[in-house]
C-alpha cells in the first residue's frame, strides 16, 4: 500500500513542480536588448506610388539559342512599350558555360532590346574586361553589341576598337560557342605571358 500512496502523491507533485519551474523561468527571464523586428526595405512607398517607380525590378529571358539573360536594377520606371532603370546589372549565361556580367548606371528596355548607358563595364568568365559608353543586349538572339568605342583587357593584351559584338558563332545552335567580334579600327597591344 505504501507504493500506491507514493505513486498518487507523485502524480500530483510532479506536474506542480513542472508548473512552478516554468512559471519562475518566465517571471525571472531577462528582457532582450535587441529589438526583434522584421527587416523592411527603407523605401518611401508614397513617393514610389506617385512617381510610378519600381524598387529592385528584375527581368529574365531565354534566348533562341538557349542562353539565359537576367537583368536587375536598383529602381525602374515603366514607360510605354518598355521602361527605364538605374544601377543595372545584366548577366548573360550561355549554354557552353561562358557568362558575361554587365553593369551600367542607366538603361532602358524597348521590345526585345535592352540599352545600357552612362559608362558600361562588362566582365566575362573567360577573363575579358571591357569598358564602353553604351551597350545593347538583344534578348531574343543573345547578342551584346556596342557601337561606341570600346577598350578591352584580354588575357593576352589590350584591345581598342570602334565597335564590339558578343554573339553565338552559329545562329540557332544551342551548343555552339560564342565569339567576341571587334570591328571598326581594331588595335591590339599584345602582352605575351612570361613564365
Amino acid at each position: 500500500m505504501n507504493r500506491t500512496r507514493i505513486v498518487r502523491w507523485l502524480r500530483v507533485l510532479l506536474p506542480l513542480a513542472a508548473l512552478a519551474m516554468l512559471s519562475t523561468m518566465f517571471l525571472f527571464s531577462r528582457s532582450s536588448d535587441t529589438e526583434s523586428r522584421i527587416p523592411y526595405a527603407e523605401v518611401d512607398a508614397e513617393a514610389a506610388a506617385r512617381e510610378g517607380r519600381l524598387v529592385a525590378p528584375e527581368y529574365s529571358a531565354v534566348t533562341s539559342d538557349g542562353a539565359t539573360i537576367a537583368l536587375r536594377a536598383a529602381q525602374g520606371r515603366p514607360t510605354e512599350g518598355g521602361g527605364t532603370a538605374e544601377q543595372l546589372e545584366l548577366e548573360l549565361r550561355r549554354t557552353d558555360g561562358v557568362t558575361a556580367t554587365v553593369t551600367a548606371p542607366t538603361g532602358g528596355a524597348q521590345g526585345d532590346s535592352i540599352s545600357l548607358g552612362g559608362g558600361v563595364a562588362m566582365e566575362t568568365s573567360t577573363g575579358w574586361r571591357l569598358v564602353t559608353d553604351n551597350l545593347r543586349a538583344l534578348t531574343g538572339e543573345g547578342i551584346l553589341r556596342a557601337d561606341d568605342p570600346i577598350e578591352a583587357d584580354a588575357p593576352f593584351g589590350r584591345i581598342t576598337a570602334g565597335a564590339m559584338q558578343l554573339e553565338p558563332q552559329d545562329a540557332g545552335r544551342t551548343d555552339g560557342p560564342a565569339i567576341l567580334n571587334f570591328s571598326d579600327g581594331v588595335r591590339l597591344i599584345y602582352r605575351p605571358e612570361t613564365e
